[in-house]
């Protein structure tokens, strides 16, 4: 089913004006999909010839089994996830994400000198780094690359630049003590949506800091903290101490769910000092 439906978007989409590269990404991309998982297909673009949004209506309408799927417009999702689709295809959950080539290669080129930026963007609660953008090229699978462009760019995001390793630990590394402080300032009136927002910022990070030690590019927060702690380099009993964190938090205990917190953030730095990096 997985071949039929992409054969079918590729053969439907590669003629569309603006397409230069699609890729398959997401969890499906780097072969860590659950059953229940979606496709990701990325729509590559150049910025002085953008996709044509009209023809990729046309082309996509024959295939959804819902007529009334969504197609957007570029930049209707925000600056970050820029548009693409919701559609469900022979009742496959497909997704399509544009992405302008031009700024994909100003993040690259910038990560690879160990610099990025964190930015709001609606679907991502822990912010969206842009160094996503390198990772998605890094992890896809390409479907259609007849300019070489996505293959490319692959060449510039390995090895993992260590510059980019150092500068994630040390930008995520301080912010897991201070949202983890922030959330006992929040603890001592009982403002439990600050505490759970506080906690979630400090498992995201930490999640940063496991996925940078590991040279590996994190791509989506969902899933993150459980991904890392398979890691070789990791925070002993993570994922155990994530549930019962958030059992805690559910309970209105507290007192230990920062502890438990407080804990783990021990454990990276001990990791860090161990393995040399600053944080």
């Amino acid at each position: 089913m997985e071949n039929l439906v992409l054969d079918r978007v590729v053969e439907a989409l590669r003629s569309v004006p603006g397409v230069v590269a699609l890729v398959l990404g997401g969890s499906r991309g780097r072969g860590t999909a659950g059953p229940a998982s979606d496709y990701d297909i990325g729509l590559y673009y150049e910025p002085d010839a953008p996709l044509d949004v009209a023809a990729l209506q046309s082309a996509i309408a024959p295939l959804v089994d819902d007529p009334s799927s969504t197609v957007t417009r570029i930049g209707e999702w925000g600056p970050w996830i820029n548009g693409g689709g919701w559609l469900t295809i022979a009742g496959t959950e497909v997704d399509l994400l544009y992405r302008d080539l031009g700024r994909v290669r100003e993040v690259i080129a910038e990560a690879r000198q160990g610099r990025f930026s964190m930015n709001y963007q609606t679907g991502h609660p822990h912010g969206f780094c842009s160094v996503i953008w390198m990772g998605e090229v890094a992890t896809c699978q390409p479907l259609l690359d007849p300019f070489g462009r996505i293959a490319e760019l692959k060449g510039e995001t390995w090895p993992y630049p260590e510059a980019l390793r150092d500068a994630l630990i040390v930008r995520f590394g301080w912010e897991v003590g201070f949202a983890i402080e922030n959330a006992q300032i929040a603890a001592r009136r009982a403002e439990q949506t600050h505490i759970a927002g506080c906690a979630y910022r400090a498992l995201c990070c930490m999640a940063q800091v496991l996925f940078a030690l590991n040279g590996r590019y994190l791509i989506n927060e969902k899933g993150a903290v459980a991904e890392a702690a398979t890691y070789p380099i990791t925070i002993e009993g993570l994922a155990r101490a994530q549930a019962e964190i958030w059992r805690d938090i559910g309970n209105a205990d507290h007192e230990s769910a920062l502890r438990r917190l407080r804990g783990l953030s021990d454990g990276l730095r001990a990791i860090m000092e161990r393995v040399g990096t600053k944080g």
